[in-house]
């Protein structure tokens, strides 16, 4: 199988630069983690970056033309939620319209895609974890335009998986995870909210499952959650990183129920992934034991 991945930072997926753009803390999970496994198993793992614009349409056109063995995975996006808000126009120009060019190239060639999408698809009042047929209603300009990339990938290729994720972190480049570490070393005091909850998923975990959808060589195509397992608010995933890094006596770590951001967030964004563990892994880990495996990931490295 030839995977075919677009991945930041820094690249949008017309091909330019900006600096809110993402995919790092997924795809280093894939490189590091999970591109020797995939080799194992006879898949060939390509990544794409770009500096010019248009290139990555024509790269993918180039590359997956005339093959029936391959599988594109779109992981780059404008997740900047805050500047989203005024920037409307780039973050739909990144996340509804790229993800259309990407999702029609994988039609005229009959390709698989897989699309990473969020938890902000949702608006957060259910007060229950969400599964996939529940009603989207995302409330900033973030998670509307991430619902948009899903509705073009719907709608312009037939071959496709949706991932929505929630709260990814990884032991690279910029995430709560690396910044609540890099804050402990240069303050004595973090203030953290809580008021919202969700679910942090490890990034590596999350290619993993990726992994697992392009083995199993389902037919099952359609939207599937996948996260870690248990909840937490934003304070509890603080103290449990300074807990298990031993920084929590060193800190002064204070609880806030009100943090004013400029664009509304979910307060409930818990994912129901049983759909996902029920048709292609039962390997579902507690977000506490995966922040072990990655905080060891960040020693070693």
């Amino acid at each position: 199988m030839n995977i075919y991945v677009i991945n930041g930072p820094n690249i949008n997926l017309l091909g330019t630069r900006e600096p809110e753009i993402y995919g790092k803390e997924t795809l280093e999970g894939i490189s590091n983690e999970c591109q020797e496994k995939a080799s194992k198993v006879g898949h060939s793992v390509k990544f794409m970056q770009s500096n010019h614009e248009g290139e990555i349409v024509e790269w993918i056109q180039d590359a997956i033309i005339n093959k029936v063995d391959a599988i594109v995975i779109n992981a780059a996006a404008y997740t900047h939620v805050e500047k989203a808000e005024s920037n409307q126009e780039k973050a739909f120009l990144v996340n509804r319209e790229g993800t259309k060019n990407i999702a029609e190239q994988c039609k005229k060639n009959n390709t698989t895609m897989i699309q990473i999408s969020t938890d902000y698809v949702f608006d957060g009042e259910k007060g229950a974890p969400y599964t996939e047929e529940d009603l989207t209603n995302p409330i900033n300009v973030y998670g509307a335009s991430k619902l948009a990339g899903e509705k073009m990938v719907q709608e312009y290729c037939k071959k496709h998986y949706i991932i929505r994720t929630s709260w990814l972190y990884s032991q690279y480049g910029y995430n709560f995870f690396n910044t609540i570490l890099r804050i402990a070393k240069e303050k004595k005091s973090l203030t953290v909210t809580s008021e919202q909850t969700g679910t942090p998923t490890n990034a590596n975990d999350l290619a993993e499952a990726i992994l697992f959808f392009i083995n199993s060589d389902s037919t099952k195509y359609g939207i599937y959650n996948f996260s870690n397992q248990g909840k937490a608010t934003w304070y509890d995933f603080a103290k449990e990183i300074l807990t298990q890094t031993g920084q929590l006596t060193k800190t002064s770590l204070v609880k806030t129920d009100y943090y004013r951001t400029f664009a509304k967030r979910p307060a409930f964004s818990v994912l129901d992934g049983k759909k996902y563990f029920s048709r292609f892994s039962d390997q579902s880990i507690e977000w506490q034991k995966s922040l072990k495996k990655v905080i060891k990931l960040k020693i070693n490295n």
